[in-house]
Parts: C-alpha cells; sequence; structure tokens
C-alpha cells in the first residue's frame, strides 16, 4: 500500500462526511463503499454467520449515520465505524444469548415448534469447506480475543489502532493475539 494511502483515504472520506453531513446521499454511498468490506469482514469473524453479518453491519451504518454529527473528524473514520460496528456486534450477542434463554424457557409441548438453528448432518457437510471452518473456529473465540485478531490479521491494522479502538493498550492488543492464535491452534486440532 503507498505510504500515503492512509491519507488519500481519510481525505475522501473528509469529503463523504461533508456531503452526507449535508445531507447529500452520495456523501452517505461514498462512505459505505470505503469501508463496508472492513466492516462486514469483522462483523463476519465475531459472528461466524453471513446473514447475521450482513445484518449487523446494515445495523452499524445506519447508527454511524444516524450519530455522524457526533463523529470526531480528527479520528479516522474506519476506526470510528468499526467501534460501532463492535458495540453492534456485543448487542447481537446479548440478544442471541437472551433468544437462547427463552427458547430454553418454553414447555417442551411449545418448544416443538421453535425451529432448530443447528444444522442436520446433510447440511453439516456439506457446509465442511475450510473457509467455513475457519471462520466458526474464529467465531467461537472469547470476544476480547477474538476482537483484536479480526482487527489486526484480517483488517490488517496496527496493534496500536486496534488498542484505540478496543480501549485497551498496545501490548494488551499483543498479548490477546497471542492468547487468541493459541486458542486456535487447540480448537483446529481438536
Amino acid at each position: 500500500m503507498p505510504e500515503n494511502a492512509p491519507d488519500h483515504l481519510q481525505k475522501k472520506d473528509e469529503k463523504a462526511l461533508a456531503a452526507a453531513l449535508a445531507g447529500r446521499q452520495g456523501g452517505y454511498d461514498a462512505l459505505m463503499r470505503a469501508h463496508r468490506d472492513a466492516v462486514y469482514r469483522f462483523v463476519r469473524g465475531y459472528t461466524g454467520n453471513e446473514t447475521e453479518a450482513l445484518d449487523v453491519t446494515q445495523d452499524s451504518f445506519v447508527a454511524a449515520f444516524l450519530a455522524l454529527h457526533r463523529y470526531d473528524p480528527a479520528r479516522p473514520f474506519r476506526a470510528w465505524i468499526l467501534r460501532i460496528a463492535r458495540n453492534k456486534c456485543h448487542d447481537w450477542a446479548r440478544r442471541r444469548a437472551v433468544r437462547r434463554l427463552f427458547a430454553f424457557a418454553l414447555p417442551l409441548e411449545e418448544a416443538i415448534d421453535i425451529a432448530d438453528e443447528a444444522q442436520g448432518p446433510d447440511a453439516a457437510f456439506a457446509s465442511h469447506h475450510e473457509v467455513a471452518r475457519i471462520h466458526a473456529v474464529i467465531a467461537a473465540l472469547p470476544a476480547m480475543l477474538k476482537e483484536p485478531l479480526l482487527l489486526c490479521a484480517i483488517e490488517g491494522m496496527s496493534q496500536e489502532e486496534a488498542g484505540a479502538i478496543l480501549g485497551i493498550s498496545r501490548k494488551a492488543v499483543e498479548t490477546r493475539i497471542y492468547r487468541a492464535r493459541q486458542k486456535l491452534s487447540h480448537l483446529v486440532e481438536g
């Protein structure tokens, strides 16, 4: 990547932000085009599910655009939108936990109507491709290990940038990535 690429992206973001804040749809579109893939990859790695990732990605951009007036232009837009996406992933995980709780709390005769989210044997066998397996293994990591790994390994951010998004030190990011890789090696072997 050229040395001035982040500056170039920042300038494009500044123009798009000005247009969006002025109410022009083109500004929103430009911000989406520039950052949707990064947000989707992060969310996909977090949820382990393409459909859920699309929904959470959409929620992230909706929330960002509604709060655009609070964005601090001194910081990179990508870091800001990824922090919002991280929060939306946490919301998604809480909602999922609550849904599971209520699903198990129903009387057995009512629980028959609840769809089993687990894949059947045929679907599990068909989806056993290596990429899906890797996503599942990463998604199984605890959030505190998964988030720095996704930001640095998948999004290519520096440990300092990831630390800023996560609100932790660079050393904590380094340690969590190390632990995530250890856990991944155990999960892949198992």
